[in-house]
């Protein structure tokens, strides 16, 4: 088996972009999570781009999209209020690169996967270190 997590970005032939939604959570927490996704990686979701609440009794879910191809610098510190659910969506070494910088800042349980020819979803509970 080979291990993707070694291999950089140019040897793979594959999308960098990374389909990240955040749910069951506060919008807070949203943005707590969104920052941090910011800071590192390119990402469809402006800084003034806030997670709102809907005030909704439907369940909220918030998205962007990441390209994890190049970091722009190293995790800092951020904690969270409580759990946030997040699905990410992406070529398998692009969800394991997002899988592994969410686990710099946070602490990552992985909860579900279903896994295609050339993609995977990935779902994982981040909670504050």
């Amino acid at each position: 088996m080979v291990n993707t997590t070694d291999k950089t970005a140019s040897e793979h032939q594959e999308n960098y972009d990374v389909l990240v939604s955040l749910s069951e959570c506060t919008t807070d927490d949203a943005s707590t999570v969104f920052e941090v996704l910011r800071r590192s990686f390119t990402s469809d979701r402006a800084a003034a781009d806030a997670p709102a609440d809907t005030n909704t009794p439907r369940p909220t879910v918030w998205s962007a999209t990441v390209d994890v191809s190049t970091k722009k610098e190293a995790a800092g510190p951020a904690s969270l209020a409580g759990p946030v659910t997040v699905d990410a969506q992406g070529g398998y070494w692009a969800v394991d690169r997002l899988r592994g910088h969410l686990g710099e800042v946070f602490s990552v349980e992985e909860v579900g996967t279903a896994a295609g020819d050339q993609e995977q979803e990935l779902r994982l509970r981040l909670t504050s270190r």
